[in-house]
């Protein structure tokens, strides 16, 4: 079985979740991980991750980004585009399984979630949601991750790696 996990990361916590959601995915499946800036390809792919910040209550978008660059410093070429475009460009996904992620804010106070907005998309473009979305929690918008959610990325990783393979099967 072949998985991409595609993240969008402006501080790199996004990216670490997305490196221990592709390590946990790797005991089961052939994994690629992929900067949603380098626009990867979606052919021969049995599973779909995708995962970013949450910001304003949802997915980024380049207001969001460039407001997130003014917090401090920001990974190189982050501003550039984000899991909204990704999935602005999506092609059908015709029941290709799917699953979606996101950082935000260690709060009380509701934040929004980039993942239950992506989800939602990629569903409407056709994929099949396999697992409930998981968000990650960052100490704030810049991180650090808070303590123990790259294990509980991988972990997730490699739930979503077991709750997909018997259904490839059939």
């Amino acid at each position: 079985m072949r998985a991409l996990v595609i993240y969008e990361s402006m501080f790199g916590n996004s990216a670490a979740v997305a490196r221990s959601v592709a390590a946990g995915l790797a005991q089961a499946c052939d994994v690629t991980l992929a900067d949603v800036r380098d626009s990867p390809s979606l052919d021969g792919v049995d599973l779909l991750v995708l995962g970013g910040p949450t910001h304003a209550f949802g997915m980024s978008r380049p207001a969001t980004r460039a407001d997130a660059a003014r917090q401090g410093t920001v990974r190189p070429g982050a501003q550039a585009a984000g899991i909204r475009e990704f999935l602005d460009r999506a092609p059908r996904l015709a029941g290709l399984a799917v699953a979606a992620f996101d950082t935000r804010s260690n709060t009380p106070l509701p934040a929004g979630s980039a993942g239950r907005k992506a989800i939602r998309r990629l569903r409407g473009l056709g994929g099949r949601q396999v697992l409930e979305v998981e968000s990650f929690r960052v100490e704030s918008a810049q991180g650090p991750l808070v303590a123990g959610e790259e294990d509980r990325a991988r972990v997730w990783g490699e739930t979503l790696a077991a709750t997909v393979r018997p259904s490839m099967a059939l």
